[in-house]
Order: structure tokens, then C-alpha cells, then sequence
């Protein structure tokens, strides 16, 4: 087998790429188009396939360096803490409550099918775990963390392998059923977003951008890059406090208590929340942060692990969409905002944060704004629901 070491710019330009070849087979195929699949995902899931191919046929295993990948996380959820004004958080308080509700819920039911399933097909002691929360509500982050516990605990050796699988084929899936599951409900209930509201992610085909200039970009890159590093040091002084949480959630928290304050303190201030250059500068972060991630998914680790996996893994997504269809869409208010929310918590329920914004994104660039959305979900599902996932996973392993 010959490994291939792309550099860090190598693999910044082909993401840019490959959003251009998904943008291309989003234009092409109306389906697509249709059911609101993000151009980065399409463009993600073809380079891993192709990189797939490259390994199965021509013995070649491809590694992409993903350290710019990380930044732009820190990018993306730094603007979004930047948009949110003090109305919105104040708003998004009942709902926020309501969003945390159901997503305990499901995270009992996913580890509950999780469960039946490996005692259905007598899968080994153990394995429940990582085809539940731990690899799906949790990720690949959550999966490595805990896999060599699970291993020492029940002798599982690959467990690993069995949880990355799983999250990776999770992560897939919730790329895809977001954007089709909104749009079924906003066609059924006619639904519609504010159009006229300020972007929070991305800009409209049509948008005519005069005030777009570079004083104005670069103006924004700075508040960004004060309010990232001022996130690293708050980031560092919880960690010495005992207090652990993602660094991305410090960014976003802070870019929030600054974006309600400083504006107040110095009102002649010209503070980038809720303009083009934000939003467009969120935009091509997210989108080459979930091109970087789904091209760099190894889809051959897939190979070894039978009909069991998919079986489960399809188990999960069909009570996944149930769920964002009966009871998520209703709980948040039947309204343009849950629909927008129902997407996001495909990304929830099976794949990662920025995932469900990607969903989201892809119906508000069509559809309108959701501002809410954009603040509670992040905070639901990079922060409070880690916290009770930790508590499922320890319960399962004990």
C-alpha cells in the first residue's frame, strides 16, 4: 500500500476544489438542488468516494492534513456568536430548553435501539455503545476518546474500528437527510422564512454585494481573530479551573458577550454583527471546514464490518428522521424556525455540529433567516448534550 501526504496548502486548495465539483453536480442534477443538499457535501462525499476507489483499485491510501480545518471551525462559530444579539438569546430561551429536551430523549432512544439491535443479531458484549450515542450523537471525537475504555472493559478489540465506522457512516447520512427532511415540511405546512432579515450564514445567488470591499472583510478578519484569541485564553483558564468544554463553544460564548456589549460601550464603533462580510466570511468557513471533513473520511474502514453496521445504522436513521419529523418539528413550534431546526438535528442525531449548521444553512440561503436556530442548536449540541452523553456513555461501560 503507498500513502499519499497531502500538505496542509495542498489540502486547503483541493477542499476549494472539490466545493467547486459538488457546486457543479448540485447545478447538474436537480435532485440535488431539490432536496437543499449543501454543495460541500456533495463535492466531500465524491472526494471520499474517489479516494476510495484510489485505495481499493490502485493501492493507494491518500492522508489529508487537516490542521486549517480546525481554524476555520473556530472561524465559523466566533461569527456566530458575533450575530447574536441579546433579543435573539433572550428569545431562544424557551426554545432552547425545549431543543435540549428532545435531544436527551432521543439520546436514550438511539442507545435503547442501539441495544435491541446487537441483542437482534447477537453482536458482541460491548458494541452497544459505540452504535448508540457514543459514535453518533457523539462523533469521531467522542468514539476515540472512549474506545480504548470499552476495549480494556469488555475485551473488544477493535473497537475502534467499529466506532469510527459507525460515526463516519453516521456523519454521511446526517449530510444527507437534513435538507430533504425541511423541505418536505415547509412544502406540506407552506412555510416561510423572514427574507428581508440580515444573513446570518451565507448570501443569497442574487445578492448584489456594493458594500462588500476589502476594508470591510479585513475589518471584520480582525474582530474575528481578537475575539478567537481572547477565546483561547478563556479557553486555557477554564481547563486550569477543571471545567472542560470545546474550544469552539469559549469562541462562541465570548464573540457573544462581546457583540452585546461593545457595540453599547463604543456605538460609533463599526462592529461587523449581522453584515455581508460576516456572513460571507461564515460561509466559505463552513463550507471548506465540511469539505475538509467528509474528503478526508476513509470509507474502507466500512469494508470489514458486514450487513450488521449498515442494518443498525439504517435502524437509526429511520427513527432519526421519525423524530425530526413527530416530535422535533412539533415541540419547536410547527413554524419556519423548526423546520429550519428538524434539519439541523439530523446533525445532531447522527453526525456533528457543524454538519447540522451546514443543513441549516443550505434552507436559510433559500428560504430566509433563522436566527435562533443558529444560536440555540450549537449550544445544545457541542455543549450541553456532551455533557449528558458522557453520563450515557459511563452508564453503558460500567
Amino acid at each position: 500500500m503507498r500513502v499519499i501526504e497531502a500538505s496542509g496548502l495542498l489540502t486547503f486548495t483541493l477542499a476549494i476544489v472539490v466545493f467547486f465539483i459538488g457546486a457543479g453536480l448540485n447545478h447538474l442534477i436537480a435532485p440535488l438542488r431539490r432536496w437543499n443538499i449543501p454543495e460541500a457535501v456533495t463535492g466531500g462525499l465524491t472526494a471520499a468516494l474517489a479516494t476510495l476507489v484510489a485505495y481499493r483499485v490502485f493501492g493507494v491510501e491518500i492522508h489529508f492534513s487537516l490542521d486549517a480545518r480546525d481554524m476555520l471551525l473556530l472561524y465559523f462559530f466566533t461569527g456566530i456568536g458575533l450575530n447574536a444579539k441579546l433579543g435573539d438569546l433572550v428569545a431562544g430561551g424557551r426554545p432552547l430548553l425545549v431543543l435540549l429536551a428532545v435531544t436527551l430523549v432521543y439520546l436514550v432512544i438511539q442507545n435503547l435501539i442501539a441495544a435491541g439491535a446487537a441483542s437482534a443479531l447477537r453482536l458482541p458484549e460491548g458494541i452497544t455503545v459505540l452504535l448508540g450515542s457514543a459514535s453518533l450523537i457523539g462523533g469521531h471525537g467522542t468514539t476515540i476518546a472512549w474506545a480504548p475504555l470499552i476495549t480494556e472493559r469488555f475485551g473488544l478489540a477493535n473497537a475502534m474500528e467499529i466506532g469510527v465506522a459507525s460515526a463516519t457512516l453516521g456523519l454521511v447520512i446526517a449530510s444527507l437527510i437534513g435538507g430533504p427532511v425541511a423541505g418536505v415540511l415547509i412544502s406540506r405546512y407552506k412555510l416561510v422564512g423572514p427574507m428581508n432579515e440580515a444573513p446570518s450564514v451565507g448570501l443569497p445567488d442574487d445578492t448584489k454585494l456594493d458594500d462588500l470591499n476589502h476594508v470591510n472583510l479585513l475589518r471584520t478578519i480582525l474582530v474575528l481573530n481578537i475575539v478567537i484569541l481572547i477565546g483561547f485564553l478563556a479557553h486555557e483558564a477554564l481547563v486550569e479551573a477543571g471545567v472542560r468544554m470545546p474550544r469552539f463553544v469559549v469562541c462562541l460564548l465570548v464573540a457573544i458577550l462581546f457583540t452585546n456589549t461593545i457595540p453599547r460601550l463604543l456605538p460609533r464603533l463599526d462592529w461587523p454583527s449581522r453584515s455581508r462580510s460576516l456572513a460571507l466570511i461564515s460561509d466559505l468557513s463552513l463550507n471548506v471546514f465540511l469539505v475538509m471533513s467528509l474528503m478526508s473520511m476513509q470509507l474502507w474502514t466500512l469494508g470489514g464490518l458486514g450487513p450488521a453496521l449498515v442494518a443498525v445504522l439504517a435502524a437509526q436513521t429511520i427513527v432519526a428522521v421519525i423524530y425530526m419529523l413527530f416530535v422535533v418539528f412539533p415541540a419547536m413550534g410547527r413554524n419556519y424556525e423548526a423546520a429550519v431546526i428538524a434539519a439541523g438535528f439530523g446533525g445532531i442525531s447522527l453526525g456533528a455540529t457543524p454538519t447540522a449548521i451546514a443543513n441549516m444553512t443550505a434552507i436559510t440561503k433559500v428560504h430566509g433567516a433563522a436566527p435562533t436556530a443558529f444560536i440555540i442548536l450549537p449550544l445544545v449540541s457541542a455543549f450541553f448534550i456532551d455533557i449528558a452523553n458522557a453520563g450515557a456513555i459511563g452508564f453503558l461501560v460500567r
